[in-house]
Protein backbone atom coordinates (compact mmCIF):
# COMPACT_ATOMS: atom_id res chain seq x y z
CA UNK A 1 0.00 0.00 0.00
CA UNK A 2 1.73 3.48 -1.10
CA UNK A 3 2.05 5.35 1.87
CA UNK A 4 1.37 9.17 0.85
CA UNK A 5 1.45 12.35 2.71
CA UNK A 6 -0.72 15.80 1.05
CA UNK A 7 0.44 19.54 1.09
CA UNK A 8 -2.01 21.61 1.08
CA UNK A 9 -4.31 19.20 2.94
CA UNK A 10 -6.71 22.33 4.67
CA UNK A 11 -7.05 23.80 0.59
CA UNK A 12 -10.23 23.12 -1.52
CA UNK A 13 -8.00 20.77 -4.07
CA UNK A 14 -6.28 19.12 -0.48
CA UNK A 15 -9.59 18.57 0.82
CA UNK A 16 -10.65 16.30 -2.62
CA UNK A 17 -6.96 14.98 -2.45
CA UNK A 18 -7.20 13.49 1.61
CA UNK A 19 -10.87 12.32 0.43
CA UNK A 20 -9.91 10.35 -2.85
CA UNK A 21 -6.96 8.98 -0.79
CA UNK A 22 -9.02 7.85 1.95
CA UNK A 23 -11.68 5.83 -0.51
CA UNK A 24 -9.36 3.89 -2.97
CA UNK A 25 -7.79 0.77 -0.87
CA UNK A 26 -4.33 1.09 -2.74
CA UNK A 27 -3.04 4.60 -0.98
CA UNK A 28 -2.89 4.94 2.48
CA UNK A 29 -3.04 8.31 3.77
CA UNK A 30 -0.37 8.99 6.24
CA UNK A 31 0.27 13.05 6.84
CA UNK A 32 -0.98 15.94 6.15
CA UNK A 33 0.39 19.77 5.87
CA UNK A 34 -0.66 23.32 6.20
CA UNK A 35 0.01 26.72 6.95
CA UNK A 36 -3.70 26.65 8.83
CA UNK A 37 -5.43 24.22 11.25
CA UNK A 38 -2.48 23.13 12.88
CA UNK A 39 -3.20 20.17 15.34
CA UNK A 40 -6.36 19.61 13.58
CA UNK A 41 -7.50 16.30 12.58
CA UNK A 42 -7.44 15.45 9.30
CA UNK A 43 -10.41 13.36 9.43
CA UNK A 44 -12.40 16.04 10.61
CA UNK A 45 -11.67 18.68 8.36
CA UNK A 46 -12.58 16.44 5.12
CA UNK A 47 -15.49 15.97 7.20
CA UNK A 48 -15.15 12.35 8.03
CA UNK A 49 -14.36 10.46 11.07
CA UNK A 50 -11.07 11.32 12.98
CA UNK A 51 -8.42 9.77 11.55
CA UNK A 52 -5.83 10.46 13.99
CA UNK A 53 -3.82 12.38 11.27
CA UNK A 54 -2.94 15.58 12.66
CA UNK A 55 -2.44 18.56 10.83
CA UNK A 56 1.42 19.95 10.80
CA UNK A 57 3.00 22.68 9.21
CA UNK A 58 6.61 21.60 8.70
CA UNK A 59 6.90 19.61 6.11
CA UNK A 60 10.08 17.95 6.55
CA UNK A 61 9.26 17.07 10.00
CA UNK A 62 5.62 15.70 8.85
CA UNK A 63 7.65 13.85 6.42
CA UNK A 64 9.81 11.67 8.37
CA UNK A 65 6.79 11.07 11.22
CA UNK A 66 4.76 10.57 8.06
CA UNK A 67 6.72 7.68 6.73
CA UNK A 68 5.23 8.34 3.51
CA UNK A 69 6.42 7.58 -0.11
CA UNK A 70 4.81 10.47 -1.85
CA UNK A 71 3.97 13.91 -1.33
CA UNK A 72 1.09 15.51 -3.47
CA UNK A 73 1.25 18.54 -3.43
CA UNK A 74 -1.50 21.95 -3.68
CA UNK A 75 -0.35 24.43 -1.90
CA UNK A 76 0.87 27.95 -3.67
CA UNK A 77 3.05 29.16 -6.43
CA UNK A 78 5.31 31.11 -3.56
CA UNK A 79 5.51 28.01 -1.59
CA UNK A 80 5.57 24.95 -4.24
CA UNK A 81 9.46 25.03 -5.63
CA UNK A 82 10.71 24.63 -1.55
CA UNK A 83 8.41 21.81 -0.78
CA UNK A 84 9.18 20.28 -3.98
CA UNK A 85 12.66 20.59 -3.22
CA UNK A 86 12.23 19.00 0.68
CA UNK A 87 10.52 16.18 -0.50
CA UNK A 88 12.96 15.32 -3.08
CA UNK A 89 15.65 15.81 -0.65
CA UNK A 90 14.04 13.61 1.16
CA UNK A 91 14.11 10.81 -1.26
CA UNK A 92 10.23 11.06 -1.10
CA UNK A 93 8.45 10.90 -4.57
CA UNK A 94 6.10 14.02 -5.42
CA UNK A 95 3.11 14.30 -7.50
CA UNK A 96 2.28 18.02 -8.04
CA UNK A 97 -0.49 20.09 -8.97
CA UNK A 98 0.08 23.25 -7.78
CA UNK A 99 0.92 25.95 -10.89
CA UNK A 100 4.03 28.61 -11.32
CA UNK A 101 6.55 26.34 -11.93
CA UNK A 102 8.65 27.18 -14.93
CA UNK A 103 11.01 26.50 -17.60
CA UNK A 104 14.07 27.24 -14.85
CA UNK A 105 12.52 25.68 -11.72
CA UNK A 106 11.58 22.37 -14.15
CA UNK A 107 15.37 22.20 -14.98
CA UNK A 108 16.24 22.29 -11.23
CA UNK A 109 13.47 19.29 -10.26
CA UNK A 110 14.84 16.94 -12.82
CA UNK A 111 18.07 17.63 -11.27
CA UNK A 112 16.89 16.77 -8.15
CA UNK A 113 15.15 13.55 -8.59
CA UNK A 114 18.31 12.19 -10.52
CA UNK A 115 20.46 13.25 -7.46
CA UNK A 116 17.95 11.90 -5.05
CA UNK A 117 17.00 9.00 -7.12
CA UNK A 118 13.34 10.06 -6.53
CA UNK A 119 10.89 11.00 -9.03
CA UNK A 120 8.21 13.67 -9.99
CA UNK A 121 5.04 14.03 -11.66
CA UNK A 122 3.95 17.54 -12.41
CA UNK A 123 0.94 18.55 -14.40
CA UNK A 124 -0.71 21.80 -15.05
CA UNK A 125 -4.13 19.93 -15.29
CA UNK A 126 -4.62 16.53 -13.43
CA UNK A 127 -8.41 16.59 -15.88
CA UNK A 128 -8.40 13.74 -18.26
CA UNK A 129 -10.43 15.85 -20.44
CA UNK A 130 -7.97 18.66 -20.19
CA UNK A 131 -5.27 16.73 -21.20
CA UNK A 132 -7.65 15.71 -24.66
CA UNK A 133 -7.90 19.14 -25.30
CA UNK A 134 -4.84 19.83 -25.30
CA UNK A 135 -3.83 17.02 -27.83
CA UNK A 136 -6.85 18.07 -30.35
CA UNK A 137 -5.28 21.72 -29.89
CA UNK A 138 -1.80 19.76 -31.17
CA UNK A 139 -3.33 18.32 -34.49
CA UNK A 140 -5.97 21.82 -35.10
CA UNK A 141 -2.21 23.79 -34.69
CA UNK A 142 -0.58 21.76 -37.66
CA UNK A 143 -3.38 22.83 -39.95
CA UNK A 144 -4.84 27.05 -38.55
CA UNK A 145 -2.56 28.89 -37.56
CA UNK A 146 -4.65 31.33 -36.26
CA UNK A 147 -5.48 30.64 -32.68
CA UNK A 148 -6.17 32.22 -28.94
CA UNK A 149 -6.86 30.94 -25.64
CA UNK A 150 -9.59 31.97 -22.89
CA UNK A 151 -8.91 30.65 -19.52
CA UNK A 152 -11.29 30.81 -16.75
CA UNK A 153 -11.10 29.86 -13.00
CA UNK A 154 -12.22 31.44 -10.11
CA UNK A 155 -11.43 34.47 -8.90
CA UNK A 156 -8.95 32.67 -5.52
CA UNK A 157 -6.54 31.29 -8.04
CA UNK A 158 -3.11 32.70 -7.37
CA UNK A 159 -1.38 33.32 -10.97
CA UNK A 160 -2.75 34.01 -14.55
CA UNK A 161 -2.48 33.14 -16.94
CA UNK A 162 -2.80 29.30 -16.02
CA UNK A 163 -0.63 26.34 -16.15
CA UNK A 164 -3.11 24.92 -18.69
CA UNK A 165 -2.75 27.43 -20.68
CA UNK A 166 0.57 28.21 -20.96
CA UNK A 167 1.30 24.55 -21.55
CA UNK A 168 -1.38 24.63 -24.77
CA UNK A 169 0.12 27.82 -26.03
CA UNK A 170 3.74 25.87 -26.24
CA UNK A 171 2.00 22.77 -27.50
CA UNK A 172 0.38 25.18 -30.00
CA UNK A 173 3.35 27.45 -30.82
CA UNK A 174 5.59 24.39 -31.76
CA UNK A 175 3.37 23.74 -34.38
CA UNK A 176 2.24 27.80 -36.11
CA UNK A 177 3.56 29.11 -38.81
CA UNK A 178 2.94 32.62 -38.21
CA UNK A 179 3.01 35.47 -35.64
CA UNK A 180 -0.48 36.43 -33.97
CA UNK A 181 -1.78 39.63 -35.30
CA UNK A 182 -1.58 42.72 -33.13
CA UNK A 183 -3.21 46.05 -33.83
CA UNK A 184 -4.12 49.36 -31.98
CA UNK A 185 -5.34 48.95 -28.25
CA UNK A 186 -7.56 51.58 -27.26
CA UNK A 187 -7.32 50.19 -23.90
CA UNK A 188 -3.80 48.25 -22.54
CA UNK A 189 -3.95 44.73 -23.10
CA UNK A 190 -7.26 44.25 -24.30
CA UNK A 191 -5.81 41.58 -26.07
CA UNK A 192 -4.58 39.65 -23.77
CA UNK A 193 -1.09 38.67 -22.86
CA UNK A 194 1.74 37.06 -25.80
CA UNK A 195 3.21 33.84 -25.04
CA UNK A 196 5.02 31.71 -27.18
CA UNK A 197 3.18 33.37 -30.21
CA UNK A 198 0.11 32.48 -28.67
CA UNK A 199 -2.57 35.44 -27.53
CA UNK A 200 -3.90 34.37 -24.07
CA UNK A 201 -7.14 35.91 -22.20
CA UNK A 202 -7.45 35.12 -18.26
CA UNK A 203 -10.78 35.37 -16.32
CA UNK A 204 -11.45 34.84 -12.92
CA UNK A 205 -14.70 34.95 -11.56
CA UNK A 206 -16.61 33.48 -8.71
CA UNK A 207 -18.77 30.40 -9.73
CA UNK A 208 -16.10 29.37 -11.82
CA UNK A 209 -13.87 26.43 -11.47
CA UNK A 210 -11.99 26.14 -14.28
CA UNK A 211 -12.23 26.48 -18.10
CA UNK A 212 -10.70 26.78 -20.90
CA UNK A 213 -11.42 27.77 -24.81
CA UNK A 214 -8.89 26.93 -27.95
CA UNK A 215 -10.41 29.06 -30.58
CA UNK A 216 -8.87 28.37 -34.04
CA UNK A 217 -9.59 30.87 -37.26
CA UNK A 218 -9.49 30.45 -40.69
CA UNK A 219 -11.01 31.40 -43.64
CA UNK A 220 -14.98 31.17 -43.40
CA UNK A 221 -14.58 29.48 -40.41
CA UNK A 222 -13.75 28.89 -36.64
CA UNK A 223 -12.50 26.07 -34.74
CA UNK A 224 -13.73 26.04 -30.93
CA UNK A 225 -12.12 23.02 -28.45
CA UNK A 226 -13.20 23.70 -24.94
CA UNK A 227 -13.19 21.99 -21.54
CA UNK A 228 -15.24 22.72 -18.75
CA UNK A 229 -14.49 21.18 -14.87
CA UNK A 230 -17.54 21.59 -13.02
CA UNK A 231 -16.43 20.18 -9.72
CA UNK A 232 -12.90 19.55 -8.00
CA UNK A 233 -13.52 15.89 -8.73
CA UNK A 234 -12.93 16.13 -12.03
CA UNK A 235 -9.17 16.22 -10.82
CA UNK A 236 -8.92 13.30 -8.37
CA UNK A 237 -8.81 10.47 -11.28
CA UNK A 238 -5.51 11.72 -12.85
CA UNK A 239 -4.66 12.76 -9.42
CA UNK A 240 -4.46 9.17 -8.08
CA UNK A 241 -3.26 7.44 -11.25
CA UNK A 242 0.24 9.75 -11.23
CA UNK A 243 0.44 8.34 -7.61
CA UNK A 244 0.15 4.84 -8.78
CA UNK A 245 2.83 5.76 -11.22
CA UNK A 246 5.57 8.06 -10.04
CA UNK A 247 7.50 5.28 -8.48
CA UNK A 248 7.85 3.89 -11.85
CA UNK A 249 8.56 6.71 -13.83
CA UNK A 250 11.82 7.55 -13.39
CA UNK A 251 13.07 11.20 -13.17
CA UNK A 252 10.56 14.04 -13.94
CA UNK A 253 7.32 13.61 -15.75
CA UNK A 254 5.99 16.58 -17.40
CA UNK A 255 2.12 16.82 -18.23
CA UNK A 256 -0.36 13.61 -17.49
CA UNK A 257 -0.13 13.06 -21.15
CA UNK A 258 3.02 11.22 -20.79
CA UNK A 259 1.35 8.80 -18.24
CA UNK A 260 -2.11 8.55 -20.00
CA UNK A 261 0.19 7.84 -23.60
CA UNK A 262 -1.33 9.35 -25.57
Amino acid sequence: MLKVLVSGACGKMGREVCKAILSDPEVKLTGAVDVVAKGADIGEIVQLQPLNILIRDNLKEALKKSDAEIMVDFTHPDAVMNNIITALESGVHVVVGTTGIDEKDLKRIAELCKTYRANAVIAPNFAIGAVLMMKMAKIASKVMDDVEIIELHHPEKADSPSGTAMKTAEIIGENMNSNPKTGKEAVENVRGGCYKKVRIHSVRLPGLVAHQKVIFGGKGQTLTISHDSIDRSSFMPGVMLSIKKVKEIKGLTYGLESILSI
